[in-house]
């Protein structure tokens, strides 16, 4: 067993935990939809935004995952499906994207509600994914999900070009394997695009997916509530 988890970064509570900063963010976040609302860019948005609050890099980062225009918002709540649309329906999870954020709200690292209602982290692949603590409590989580939605199946779709993408995936396999579980892993070149393009129904919280997709699934949230998690909740609005 490993120690590592996707725990808080040295100077996150400062950052984040302090209301001072809360209020701060929270502003900042009102200000980049104004922006956005308008047709400005989100990096341009962001650097402007960032620099007139003096916010530091993990805050913009942050800020950058929470803010959406309105028009954004209102497109992605049109496609936001409940539970109970998901029955005997197949279901397809961006691997990387769910298992890093289930993985880090785990080990009790920041997470960041945005104006769209869906729950981002502030860790990345970077290329290689490594395998933590909270790794195994994290495919349990989504094993209760699945249970409870009566969905026929469920896929994983993960980053092939990450590296030990091809041990998760066997790990995956060999745990629905072990629990009977109508699962499929599969690897793409582009798992973006590849979601978009064939998911009916997909979870992630990325924000181009979720512009793109025909409909989502809030699984983080979903599982906030039903499961009782324990969360560092920044609400950014």
């Amino acid at each position: 067993m490993n120690n590592r988890n996707r725990g808080k970064n040295t100077g996150d509570d400062t950052l984040f935990s302090l209301q001072k900063q809360i209020d701060k963010l929270k502003l900042a976040n009102q200000d980049m939809q104004y922006l956005l609302n308008r047709g400005y860019a989100e990096k341009a948005s962001s650097d402007l935004v960032g620099n007139h609050y003096r916010l530091k890099a993990r805050q913009i980062q942050a800020l950058r995952g929470a803010s959406a225009s309105e028009l954004q918002i209102h497109n992605r709540k049109l496609k936001e499906l409940e539970i109970s649309d998901l029955k005997s329906k197949t279901i397809y999870l961006d691997g990387f994207n769910v298992l890093i954020l289930l993985e880090s709200l785990l080990s009790e690292a920041y997470i960041f509600e945005g104006t769209d209602g869906c729950f981002r982290d502030l860790s990345g692949v970077h290329g290689t994914y490594k395998r933590v603590n909270q790794t195994q409590k994290s495919i349990e989580l989504v094993v209760a999900f699945f249970n409870k939605s009566h969905a026929e199946n469920l896929i994983w779709i993960f980053d092939k070009p990450v590296s030990n993408s091809g041990r998760i995936k066997e790990m995956i396999l060999d745990f629905a394997k072990e629990n009977y579980l109508n699962w499929k892993v599969e690897l793409e070149f582009n798992p973006d695009k590849y979601l978009v393009g064939n998911a009916e129904i997909m979870v992630s919280s990325d924000a181009w997916i979720l512009d793109n997709c025909r409909n989502w699934f809030n699984l983080v949230g979903y599982l906030i509530n039903e499961e009782k998690l324990s969360v560092n909740l920044v609400k950014m609005f």
